[in-house]
């Protein structure tokens, strides 16, 4: 079996030869590539290349947000709106004078609207490139004060969903058997959501939920019809699963807001998609205590980069028996069990040992790391955890 037909076996919760072991590694990689650091068996490989020695899936999930045709393709990344030349969905603003500028590290957008300016600003420096990391730091967000919801309403009201599919399609075939390409939508799983993690900082959204919540959820509803958009977009697209959504954690994602702005889309979307043979994964690293019959709810199937304790609350035996097959889990190892300073080589033996345990029959798990793997990680470490893959056997 390839890669790819291993985990979609998975998701569909037949048996297979073993578990898929896809662990996450651009941003070591992009650091240790910087560096100079790699294996001296990698260092003049692609990352592509070397999950392919090692016999790794490749993780195609989360995408290089500096994976760019033009400077313009992350305009709008303030806005929480990516346009990367391996999505499925480009996102247009109709007749919307905007205009970008970049000085160093320092790039600023101004959009000009009837009901006022906005202005956002991204940086991106040496040390983030030096982390492997490739999305920008947002410095001054879109919302700044009441003023801003009126352009921002009008904004929003003239983004367009277009199709991007024979970029996706390239990237999918670049891909090829490694593993599933998924198709990447946002990293906000709702309007609401799009404003709290994006349009805002978050005390800020707090205190506007409780101040002007009116203002919030018009805001929301000017977002809703350009959501519906590039769902109807992206459910066409031919791509096998898709991502919307991240970085849920209970204490800001708290269960309530969760259930009212959350779980309903991702439900629609979820409909969308199974109605034609597809999968919704999101990315659930966070606090998950609280959260897991929600994301039952949502009817989505993959939970990628499950975090589960010393990092969290919750076990992964835990998670598992809630999720009871219905949610196929994405990740699992946390990623302080892959740094010495964190987890000495007995207490990782010790917990290695109690997660293949906790892990039952195998089934509807694709293993990697949770979130990902940091630059400080051991790279003997995710060997040792492909070997216990291959002592483990068959799973399903």
């Amino acid at each position: 079996m390839t890669h790819k037909q291993r985990m979609l076996a998975v998701l569909q919760g037949q048996p297979v030869d073993r578990i898929p072991w896809v662990p996450r590694l651009d941003l070591w990689y992009r650091a240790h590539r910087r560096a100079g650091t790699l294996p001296e068996a990698y260092a003049h490989s692609s990352l592509m290349e070397m999950t392919d020695d090692l016999g790794f899936g490749y993780h195609a999930v989360v995408p290089d947000f500096k994976d760019l045709r033009t400077p313009e393709d992350e305009a709008h990344r303030a806005l929480g709106i990516y346009n990367l030349p391996s999505m499925p969905v480009r996102t247009l603003f109709d007749g919307v004078p905007w205009r970008m500028t970049q000085e160093g590290d320092r790039q600023t957008v101004e959009y000009e609207t009837p009901a006022g300016k906005l202005s956002t600003v991204t940086v991106y420096d040496d040390a983030m490139r030096a982390a492997g990391i490739t999305i920008t730091h947002v410095t001054r967000y879109a919302f700044t004060g009441p003023q801003d919801y009126e352009p921002l309403c009008w904004l929003f009201s003239r983004a367009r969903a277009e199709p991007n599919y024979e970029g996706y399609s390239a990237f999918a075939r670049r891909l090829g058997g490694r593993g599933f390409a998924a198709g990447f939508l946002s990293l906000a799983a709702s309007p609401m959501h799009l404003i709290q993690r994006e349009l805002m900082p978050l005390d800020v959204f707090f205190y506007e939920m409780n101040d002007r919540p009116d203002a919030v959820r018009r805001l929301a509803d000017s977002i809703a019809q350009y959501w519906r958009q590039m769902y109807a977009v992206a459910a066409q697209a031919p791509a096998e699963v898709f991502l919307l959504g991240a970085n849920y954690h209970a204490p800001i994602q708290h269960p309530r807001f969760f259930a009212e702005h959350i779980t309903p889309w991702l439900a629609e979307f979820a409909g969308m998609l199974h109605g034609q043979g597809k999968y919704l994964l999101t990315h659930t690293d966070g606090e998950n205590q609280g959260l897991l019959e929600h994301y039952l709810a949502a009817g989505f199937d993959i939970a990628d980069s499950v975090c589960p304790r010393p990092m969290t609350r919750l076990t992964l035996g835990e998670i598992r028996r809630v999720f009871d097959g219905r949610i196929t889990i994405m990740g699992g190892i946390p990623s302080v069990a892959l740094v010495k300073q964190a987890m000495s080589d007995r207490q990782f033996d010790e917990f290695l040992d109690d997660f293949f345990r906790q892990i039952g029959r195998g089934d509807h798990l694709i293993l990697g790391v949770s979130d990902t793997t940091p630059p400080g990680a051991e790279f003997e470490r995710l060997l040792r955890i492909r070997d216990r893959i291959e002592a483990f056997g068959p799973a399903g």
